[in-house]
């Protein structure tokens, strides 16, 4: 009995596996072909294989600047997420004030807004100011999103440190930022890695405020990616090779924190 269970969650599992990894398969499969092999025929390997679409985004200062736009305000827009969340998940964690379940849950509203709702507000806002075309403008405005999420799930994780820990530091003489610092981040270190993990991976793939906010100097990859119509139809190789290496940064980061990010599963706050 417990061999045939076995057997059919191998199988689902397989299945699952095929059904998940088969377009991104079918991508990088796609990358190393030429747009006349792409609409000419279907096969599960380039007959004619080729680098050229990878050398395209390599030496195409379009391409290319796409990815070090995106990488800029993600990293930015992450770090800011993450000092600004710090200490607001802790006042959630340990201090109880004056509707502080409501600014929590307004918090979470904020998250769940669709990211149209403030367009035009950012729009009127950065263009007034100057900052339209800016890669700190889509850091910016992806706070409104980030910040919540983080928050939250950081709360969670402060929430399973006893509050015994900051009551001990206190006595043995720590001033805040010395504690902070040197003893309750580090056990929190996990949920950091998550809420970081999360904000990366929305600034990354989050298209329709970096494509608004931007034109020429912050036009991040996701936007590029959307350009590649041209006279002669859709450039298919190209666009192909573009969302491989986009999927990249996100592996790596996947890989850093998975245990990380196993472990927020397990605390049920992911």
């Amino acid at each position: 009995m417990d061999d045939k269970r076995f057997k059919k969650r191998t199988i689902f599992l397989i299945a699952y596996l095929v059904f998940a990894l088969l377009p991104i398969y079918w991508m990088v499969n796609m990358s190393f072909k030429t747009n006349e092999e792409i609409l000419s025929s279907f096969s599960f390997f380039p007959e004619h294989f080729t680098w050229a679409n990878y050398k395209t985004i390599f030496t195409d200062p379009s391409w290319y600047s796409g990815y070090i736009n995106s990488l800029i305000y993600v990293g930015i827009n992450t770090v800011i997420s993450i000092t600004v969340a710090l200490p607001a998940a802790y006042a959630f964690s340990r201090y109880r004030f004056l509707g502080d379940k409501h600014v929590f849950f307004w918090l979470l509203t904020n998250r769940m807004t669709p990211p149209a709702v403030f367009l035009l507000p950012f729009f009127q806002l950065y263009t007034t100011m100057g900052l339209m075309d800016t890669h700190i403008a889509v850091a910016m405005a992806h706070l409104l999103f980030n910040v919540p999420l983080a928050v939250w799930i950081l709360e969670g994780f402060m929430s399973g440190i006893p509050r015994e820990i900051d009551e001990t530091a206190y006595i043995d003489g720590y001033s805040f930022p010395r504690f902070f610092l040197t003893i309750f981040l580090p056990l929190i270190k996990a949920g950091v890695g998550v809420a970081a993990f999360f904000c990366f991976m929305f600034s990354w793939v989050e298209l329709l405020l970096a494509r608004t906010l931007t034109s020429v100097n912050a036009k991040p990859i996701v936007a590029t990616m959307t350009r590649t119509v041209s006279a002669s139809g859709m450039d298919w190789a190209t666009l192909a090779a573009a969302g491989t290496l986009t999927i990249v940064p996100g592996a790596i980061v996947i890989w850093f924190v998975r245990h990380y990010i196993a472990k927020g599963f397990a605390m049920g706050r992911v």
